[in-house]
């Protein structure tokens, strides 16, 4: 009988936990797909369902794997980037349609939103005017000479997308050969800075209006249509699905391009404009008069600097950072100790390690990230961690390396005299005198994580990062400094931590 009570008592915990198991929401890396998932999360915490947003988690494809795996139950996607990207299809098929197919995949697509965001091309209004160009057919006629002078700020997704650069030169006749990629949260500042000439836009940007920008006309109709919608898997609870329901038709293009204006312009927190918007949809449906009064001034919710590098996810992002950076550093310290020993009494064999350990270092963290979400088919911590260990490894390895051989062979001699082993020569001996050395090579290690593990953010892994990806979607310097400052000031604390052991270390050698 106590068994039973014990096993029931332990299937209740396990269910209560799995029931809290809160719905993870996503979100690429540009302002209305990070307004959009935080509108999602918080209609879905509003209904009484737990619910996390985990922002800005790069392109197309890697959101719709994450998706796939479950490491995020739904996320904000268009219609045309569903059928082109994700199901290579031409034309506009229907949600009926789209869904038959998402179906084998364990997907669906629903509530849509209200509003479609096309992709268009934008120049300056006074360089439009003055080359006479009002549609792409247009642009495609201009005369190769002048067509050349053209510098394009195409985002990178653009450039590679079925949807993209490429089928859209193919359609028009497009001779332009455009330069290097660009971020599409700089790509306006670089127009307005008459940096570049040509970009890609989407129709709710902000910015056009604001700018003042030409968008050209798809007159040969190359875009398909992109209604928002929800991409979820078809496990999401119903009550998830009943309280995102809610949201359908809620969103029209004028509202879309202001609260896109209101993270773009006003430099409002992603949260914040979320947050006003449902209220104001709750006044709207309370007291429809109410609706006008619930809309706040541009400047009234624009946080200053010291507020935002003090908001209230300052500790779980700093959690995240300590844990990305010193988890690598166990890692490589359990890993890169014991090859730098095998590879010190191997001459040959170390220099092998030392190289590979080398090359490791040479690949861009992007690229390294993007090949080990690859290899473990998952997006988040693990992929980060790892990547962080591989940095870490070459200063470990080699200062283990490199403190051993400084150790006085004398003193190798005489412990071997006096009748110790060779791993207690290591171990009593060679080790505390490299340790010096070693702690040196931890330093370097420890403080080059810092650093790097604010890319991990590109892949959902959190940290610091994060307000640096979000204030580059949004083009605002203070959110970028707002993540960025902590980190190097975490990096000096770690470089004087790891400083303060290394001296200790001398010291009592």
């Amino acid at each position: 009988m106590r068994a039973l009570v014990s096993f029931l008592i332990a299937w209740l915990a396990w269910a209560g936990s799995a029931a809290a198991e809160p719905v993870a929401v996503g979100s690429k890396r540009f302002t209305e797909s990070y307004v959009l998932g935080e509108i999602v999360t918080q209609a879905l915490q509003a209904a009484g369902v737990a619910a996390v947003h985990r922002q800005g988690l790069g392109n197309t494809a890697i959101v719709e794997q994450a998706l796939m795996r479950g490491e995020v139950q739904v996320y904000p996607e268009y219609t045309g980037t569903i059928a082109r990207e994700l199901l290579k299809l031409e034309g506009n098929p229907t949600l009926a349609e789209l869904n038959a197919l998402l179906a084998p995949r364990g997907l669906q697509v629903a509530v849509p939103l209200g509003f479609n965001n096309t992709y268009a091309l934008a120049l300056r209004e006074a360089d439009a005017q003055r080359l006479g160009v009002a549609t792409i057919s247009d642009l495609a006629r201009l005369p190769p000479a002048e067509l050349s002078r053209l510098r394009t700020g195409l985002s990178h997704e653009f450039l590679v997308r079925a949807d993209g650069w490429p089928a859209l030169a193919q359609a028009y006749g497009l001779a332009l050969k455009p330069g290097r990629g660009l971020d599409h949260g700089l790509a306006f500042q670089a127009l307005a800075g008459g940096q570049v000439d040509l970009i890609d836009v989407y129709s709710t940007d902000a910015q056009i209006g604001r700018l003042g920008l030409r968008v050209l006309r798809d007159d040969r109709g190359f875009f398909p249509r992109y209604d928002a919608v929800l991409l979820m898997r078809q496990s999401l609870p119903e009550a998830a699905q009943r309280a995102l329901a809610q949201l359908q038709g809620r969103l029209d293009e004028a509202t879309m391009i202001a609260l896109n204006a209101e993270a773009e312009i006003d430099r409002k927190p992603f949260a914040e404009v979320a947050r006003g918007f449902l209220a104001r949809q709750a006044a709207s449906s309370a007291v429809p008069s109410a609706a006008s009064s619930a809309t706040s001034s541009p400047a009234a919710g624009r946080p200053g600097f010291v507020e935002r590098l003090f908001a209230p996810d300052l500790p779980r992002l700093l959690a995240e950072h300590l844990a990305l950076v010193f988890g690598s550093l166990a890692l490589a310290v359990a890993v890169g100790v014991p090859l730098g020993v095998w590879a010190q009494a191997r001459p040959r064999a170390g220099a092998v390690l030392r190289g590979a350990v080398g090359l490791l270092q040479t690949v861009p963290s992007l690229a390294l990230l993007a090949v080990l979400v690859a290899l473990l088919g998952r997006i988040g911590f693990l992929p980060a961690l790892l990547a962080l260990f591989a940095y870490a490894l070459l200063p470990i390895v080699g200062n283990t390396i490199a403190g051993l051989a400084a150790v006085p062979a004398g003193l190798v001699q005489a412990a071997q005299a006096l009748g110790l082993s060779r791993r207690d020569v290591m171990r009593h001996v060679m080790l505390p005198l490299a340790l010096p050395v070693l702690l040196a090579g931890v330093t370097t290690a420890a403080v080059i994580n810092v650093g790097t593990a604010t890319v991990a953010a590109f892949v959902g892994a959190g940290g610091l990062g994060e307000r640096i990806v979000a204030g580059l979607a949004v083009n605002d310097p203070a959110q970028m400094l707002a993540g960025a400052l902590p980190a190097a000031l975490l990096a000096v604390l770690v470089q004087a931590g790891f400083g303060l052991l290394e001296r200790r270390s001398r010291t009592s050698g």
